[in-house]
């Protein structure tokens, strides 16, 4: 049967036009029932997932369930459990979560796609005897609840022989009124069927939640302006927007990076949950900024594990630097935004009276709440709180293992079970009345303190996907699994569309114990005195065809996250440490890029191919080192790699000439991937020659790929850039170098790294490191990006001091250099076909910022992994070391520790009365009797150990809080006496050479049972 519906829309130019919209509705759509023994449904060859022995209950004896749409949208993460089966969705509901939620879309989705879940689609919308048209004067959400229902219906009947009733789920009073024709239920009745699993109640979600004591008197937040407010305030210039961020060492001041109505683009800070007004990490706000009297000029307070509701208010509050005073009721709060308030105008910048400092603001609206589940504990304070019922809900805090998330308020039954437990929770709302926001428990995980469990918590809460591969990804593997073998005719070297290369002497050159081989070189010296140089990476694109199954899972985890004690792929292990692979001795696919270099290591031309390789050795960096150091070898391999390493030496030069930055930290480094398999074993050796060799050929490939890619694509091409820093980041370092006599210049990446080799302190060695360390923390992010979403001049590389980059070097490990390696083909093969998604533009930004966020994410959890076993390490150690000033804070210092690369805070004062007073002049922290002052780039001496409390005891306890005391300099009040020192059994471990640690916590995790 077909219906035609037409309707008039007016175009973007102003035109009217008619659409005629067809719409088919059959009769041989069916329930899904795997034995219904209706003559359509036994007649299709269709899937029939849902099982004709349903759960039984008293109520509703067999029954399948019908979840309306917001019931899906209110508690998917019920639905989710696998306990929750043989759920029938209807089309009226898969359409509405559509456009109504897009991720509990994609989770549903996910759902159906598992055969074993019994999840059934039911399209209700093109079946003639469910199909509804819209009455009228009637909402589209009524006649979706009227769709519904009358699937309902026929649903009853169609499964009446069968004895199963379908159970419609709904939480819409006028809904299930309506439906008194049908069995229809709320969420709270359905889950009462599941009486085995006590937890499902508690991830309904907070209903009736309070936090006010009878006495507090606290009138709450200021109310949000609407989306209608708001976009004026950005338009007119009253307002500005941006991503919230919370400091890592105080959870209660943001800072969003906005252009300012000068046009100047600055960090603006939000201090105090009053300012914060209810926005979490990650959400874009829109901020009014406080007039310039207002602004900060002091550095920002130590806040980690402090209880919040113990923390001053004056504390969130910056104070007033001059005589504007903030609109503040009496109890300090701001006052309302009424919907017909007109914005103040904001900050007058160019006004020379007014004071200087940073930038501060309020946050007046919410245009895009970024939450999530968050991995959490009970507050440790809860058991305090008087007695009650064992399976009562209660109402309890629960707190985030991310710093940066305030205190959350829950209603569970399981209080007393939860206690020393990580456990995970969803956020619902945050009232304006609540000073917290209100959620629900999701999930246990386990016991605090277990090795699994903390790392599961670091993979939720850096959102990698670590679940194993799905059947559908696995289906997309070679049918002959590793007996998978080269072959001429399949594999087009026959055909010529590959050059077989296996004669050429090429080697791979990789951190010990690599598997995940992505690349290989090889050097050739031609007759007439010039060089032929190859970079041959792992062709996966032969084997990740696009719009597979395996292709999407690999998009969506966008890069291999490399962990202390594992590795969780990109890929899988069959492709990235087998078939893909470049061990040696053995015929691998591979893309090369080959140039003919001068003596000089110049381009004298460039060829990029399909081809086959054989690599006659795969090399350890210390193994090629020691062949290009023993003049004794000779043979074919070390002559090339002896010619690599002197090319290698002469393109290192000529990019430091082009201000090509070598920054060092515990966090990054400006090289290239491919070194870092493991993240604690790039962070502690010692890098050699070998290193710097791969790297500077790595970097060529990547540059010469990126500009041949970008000529053939210059409106898709998939481009890596480095954007230049912003003139301020560098301030509080400037200031804190003027004593020393040093400047740097970051007028350019050149005079930055050119002022940087200056900075020398003769008596101290390490003060050059730790001012690249600090360096590199000024620095922006890198960041992916499709080429025509941006200028040419913006495309820039700071770090790597050139005008194009790319990734195109590690395929098995990074879904970025997949797509480099399809438009390298397409840009090289005329009869190369492509999906269509490389050259739109569109579709590669928003996997852009997939691949930005999977990297950021990477790096942190790898981060992460190394903090958790560096808690492992010194369990039950205490430490005597000396370490550097990296921050300064008004209520403490942060210390690095260059020995074992750890990081902590020591604060001013161990009770009420601080024993440093911050010194706004010097950017220091000074004693009481002025006799000791503590700056940045100082030498410090700190007793370092673990938080040894049983591990619920405490907040710090909790989070693996590493404890750090100071020893010298002498500061009354603060510094370890001798006498306390005698008292701690400092345990000065035996002296391990930085490969031995790194073993220890790398090659033996198995022996850790507990953190």
């Amino acid at each position: 049967m077909l219906r035609n519906k037409s309707f008039v829309k007016r175009t973007r130019k102003g035109n009217i036009v008619r659409t005629v919209k067809e719409h088919y509705l059959r009769d041989d759509i069916i329930c899904g029932c795997s034995e219904c023994t209706h003559r359509v449904c036994k007649e299709s060859t269709q899937p029939k997932p849902l099982s004709p022995a349903p759960r039984d209950s008293i109520k509703w004896s067999r029954h399948y369930v019908v979840p309306d749409t917001n019931a899906l949208v209110n508690h998917i993460d019920i639905f989710e459990r696998p306990i929750i089966n043989n759920v029938i969705v209807l089309s009226t509901v898969l359409d509405e979560l559509r456009g109504l939620s897009m991720p509990v879309y994609t989770r549903v989705r996910a759902i159906l796609r598992d055969e074993e879940r019994a999840w059934f689609v039911f399209s209700n919308e093109h079946h003639r005897e469910t199909f509804i048209e819209r009455n009228v004067d009637e909402s589209p959400n009524d006649r979706n609840d009227r769709a519904i229902r009358t699937a309902v219906v026929w649903l009853t009947k169609h499964l009446q022989p069968l004895s199963i009733t379908p159970v419609m789920v709904t939480n819409d009073k006028d809904n299930l009124r309506k439906a008194s024709d049908v069995a229809a239920c709320r969420m709270d009745e359905l889950l009462s069927v599941y009486s085995e699993h006590p937890e499902l109640p508690d991830m309904m979600g907070s209903v009736n939640i309070t936090d006010r004591n009878a006495d507090d008197v606290w009138s709450g937040y200021d109310e949000h302006l609407s989306p209608v407010q708001v976009q004026a305030g950005l338009k007119g210039g009253l307002l500005v927007q941006g991503t919230l961020q919370i400091a890592p060492y105080n959870y209660l001041e943001g800072s969003v990076y906005a252009t300012l109505p000068d046009g100047t683009e600055r960090r603006v800070l939000v201090v105090g949950r009053a300012d914060m007004n209810r926005a979490v990490q990650g959400d874009k706000v829109a901020v009014q900024i406080w007039p310039k009297a207002q602004w900060r000029n002091a550095p920002s307070v130590a806040l980690v594990d402090e209880d919040e509701d113990a923390v001053p208010r004056v504390a969130e509050e910056p104070k007033n630097q001059g005589s504007a005073k903030r609109v503040r009721r009496a109890d300090g709060s701001a006052a309302k935004h009424k919907s017909d308030d007109k914005l103040d105008e904001p900050a007058t910048l160019n006004d020379a009276k007014l004071g200087d400092g940073e930038p501060t603001g309020h946050v007046v609206g919410i245009i895009r709440r970024n939450w999530r589940s968050y991995c959490a504990f009970l507050d440790p304070n809860f058991a305090a709180r008087g007695t009650r019922a064992s399976n009562a809900p209660t109402t309890v805090s629960v707190l985030a293992m991310d710093r940066r998330i305030p205190k959350i308020k829950i209603r569970t039954r399981q209080a007393d079970s939860l206690a020393g437990q990580r456990f995970v929770v969803a956020l619902d709302s945050w009232p304006r009345e609540s000073r917290y926001p209100h959620g629900h428990f999701v999930r246990a995980l386990g016991s605090a303190g277990d090795k699994a469990t903390e790392t599961e918590v670091l993979l939720l809460e850096h959102d990698v996907p670590f679940q194993p591969f799905t059947q559908r990804v696995r289906d997309d593997l070679p049918v002959e699994g590793a007996g998978w073998t080269f072959d001429a005719e399949r594999d087009q070297v026959a055909s010529g569309k590959r050059r077989d290369l296996r004669a050429l002497d090429v080697c791979s050159i990789d951190p010990p114990g690599c598997t995940d081989i992505d690349d290989a070189l090889h050097a050739l010296r031609l007759p007439n005195g010039n060089f032929q140089v190859g970079v041959h990476i792992a062709d996966v694109t032969n084997f990740v065809k696009p719009q597979t199954a395996m292709d999407t899972e690999a998009a969506y985890r966008s890069t291999t996250v490399y962990l202390v004690d594992r590795r969780i792929d990109m890929l899988p292990e069959l492709l990235g440490t087998n078939l893909c692979s470049l061990m040696s001795n053995v015929d691998r696919l591979a893309f090369s890029c080959m140039w003919e270099l001068d003596a000089d290591a110049n381009i004298v031309s460039a060829q990029f191919h399909k081809s086959v390789i054989h690599s006659k050795a795969s090399l350890t960096y210390d193994q090629a080192q020691s062949r290009i150091d023993d003049p004794k070898q000779q043979d074919t391999i070390t002559t090339s790699i002896r010619d690599l390493n002197m090319l290698a030496k002469k393109l290192r030069a000529r990019r430091m000439e082009a201000g090509a930055l070598t920054l060092s930290s515990p966090e990054v480094r400006f090289r290239l991937e491919n070194d870092s398999q493991d993240p604690v074993d790039v962070e502690l050796k010692a890098l050699k020659e070998t290193n710097a060799l791969v790297e500077e050929f790595m970097l060529l490939a990547n540059i010469s790929v990126a500009r041949k890619i970008y000529e053939h694509f210059p409106d898709a091409a998939m481009l890596r850039r480095h954007p230049e820093p912003p003139a301020q980041s560098f301030d509080s370092l400037q200031q804190a170098l003027k004593p020393l006599g040093i400047q740097l210049e970051t007028g350019s990446s050149l005079s930055l790294a050119q002022s940087l080799d200056r900075a020398i302190l003769p008596n101290d060695p390490y003060f050059n490191n730790l001012l690249r360390i600090l360096t590199t923390r000024c620095m922006m992010q890198a960041q992916y990006f499709c080429s025509g979403t941006l200028t040419p001049e913006e495309f820039r590389h700071y770090g790597l001091a050139t005008s194009i980059y790319t990734h195109f070097t590690s395929p098995i490990r990074r879904y970025a250099d997949v797509m480099v390696h399809r438009l390298l083909h397409a840009a090289t093969d005329r009869d190369a076909g492509y999906a269509s998604e490389l050259t739109n533009k569109v579709a590669m930004a928003e996997q852009s910022n997939v691949l930005n966020h999977r990297h950021r994410m990477a790096q942190q959890a790898g981060r992460a992994s190394v903090e958790l076993y560096t808690s492992l390490f010194f369990k039950g150690k205490t430490v005597d070391e000396e370490g550097y000033v990296t921050q300064v804070l008004q209520n403490g210092f942060s210390v690095l520790i260059p020995s074992y690369g750890v990081e902590g805070i020591v604060y001013t004062s161990k009770g009420d009365t601080p024993a440093l007073e911050y010194d706004k002049a010097a950017h220091s922290l000074v004693s009481n009797d002025s006799s000791v002052s503590i700056g940045l780039f100082h030498r410090v001496r700190v007793v370092l150990q673990v938080d040894d409390s049983p591990v619920s005891a405490n907040v710090g306890s909790m989070r693996r809080k590493l404890l750090l005391q100071l020893v010298e300099p002498r500061v009354p009040g603060l510094s370890l006496t001798e006498a306390e020192l005698s008292t701690i059994r400092v345990t000065k471990p035996a002296q391990r050479s930085d490969s031995q640690i790194v073993d220890l916590v790398t090659n033996h995790p198995d022996k850790v049972q507990s953190i």
